[in-house]
């Protein structure tokens, strides 16, 4: 390429597969995370999922503590921690604390939704009124009152403080695949991403609302919007295919509220539930290089992303972690060290 390729960042979901353990896709999620920095890619998220048998991520800081100690460069981050399920002071005193242990490298991806069934929403959080969407806001403001926003008045940065000489924030992200979001991002001055991997048609709505809405603050002068894709990379088409159907029948068991591990590929080809599976509606990106180039690059003219942030989903490590090299070769990203060698 002859310019700089936009940026390009990893969502990693931590996913069990049919016989894994948590261990397993723990230490799947490790290489991941260390393939995505030696490549090139500019940050590592990790979702908050609870109570789900294909999700190991359940609790995002105390896996990035150990996802930022054992990456050299990329920035490690939450997509997301979901806000309702938590206290502010709780989340705000967890990621000032991983801001200390690894400055400059830390993001806040905050989601409104609780992620989970009520059920365990509940159990996490235990008061049904802290779960209404009216208490997010406050519950935001008071989270950047504690990181030091001077714009922020009263609240709980009256009388507390997320660690007592800091020296740096973590960087703040609002997540949402929703106006409402983009809305609330725009008028905080906060960056944005738009869930685009979970299929929702608005993302070019949601994001032209953000830019509208959006306030220069302290920690953003311009917007600045990244959006998810889902993204699997093989070295051809045919192959792509093959390896993304036990993402789409573990997205199919989500619709379906039958929730289950990951499948194999061997459980996958002859899965009852093939057809249907194949058959769902989906945005998802499959495919040799230069299709996953061409699609994504479309992705961003049509959103006008500052940043794409890539999520595979399928059975083998190696598989998520040769989608990311040969995607990383074919976007033009520059591998960790190699600018600093020229």
């Amino acid at each position: 390429m002859s310019e700089t390729p936009l940026p390009l960042s990893v969502l990693e979901l931590a996913t069990v597969g049919s016989g894994q353990t948590t261990a397993d896709a723990l230490a799947h999620t490790v290489a991941v995370a260390q393939a995505a920095d030696r490549l090139g890619y500019r940050r590592l998220w990790v979702a908050e999922h609870h109570n789900m048998p294909a999700v190991a991520s359940t609790n995002p800081p105390v896996l990035i503590a150990h996802l930022a100690a054992v990456t050299d460069r990329i920035a490690v981050g939450s997509g997301g921690v979901m806000l309702p399920n938590h206290a502010p002071l709780v989340v705000a005193e967890q990621f000032a604390l991983l801001e200390a242990l690894h400055p400059g490298r830390i993001d806040l991806g905050i989601g409104r939704a609780p992620g989970t069934d009520q059920h365990t929403a509940l159990a996490l959080r235990r008061d049904p009124k802290l779960l209404s969407a009216e208490q997010f806001p406050q519950d935001l403001l008071d989270l950047l009152g504690l990181f030091g926003d001077q714009r922020v008045e009263g609240g709980l940065a009256e009388r507390f403080t997320a660690t007592p000489a800091a020296v740096s924030a973590p960087r703040v992200v609002l997540l949402g695949s929703s106006s409402y979001s983009a809305q609330l991002a725009g008028q905080l001055g906060l960056p944005f991403t738009f869930a685009h991997h979970f299929g929702s048609p608005h993302a070019v709505a949601a994001l032209e609302l953000y830019r509208e809405s959006f306030r220069p603050s302290d920690a953003l002068p311009r917007p600045y919007a990244v959006v998810t894709a889902s993204t699997l990379v093989a070295d051809s088409d045919e192959e792509a295919r093959r390896l993304a159907l036990p993402g789409q029948l573990m997205r199919l068991s989500i619709r379906t509220n039958r929730l289950r591990p990951v499948p194999s590929l061997a459980e996958a080809a002859t899965d009852p539930e093939r057809a249907a599976a194949e058959g769902m509606p989906s945005n998802a990106i499959v495919g040799g290089p230069e299709r996953a180039v061409t699609e994504l690059r479309q992705l961003a003219a049509d959103t006008g992303a500052d940043e794409l942030m890539v999520t595979a989903s399928t059975h083998g490590v190696a598989e998520r972690v040769r989608s990311l090299e040969l995607l990383a070769a074919a976007w033009g990203l520059t591998p960790a060290g190699q600018a600093t060698a020229a």
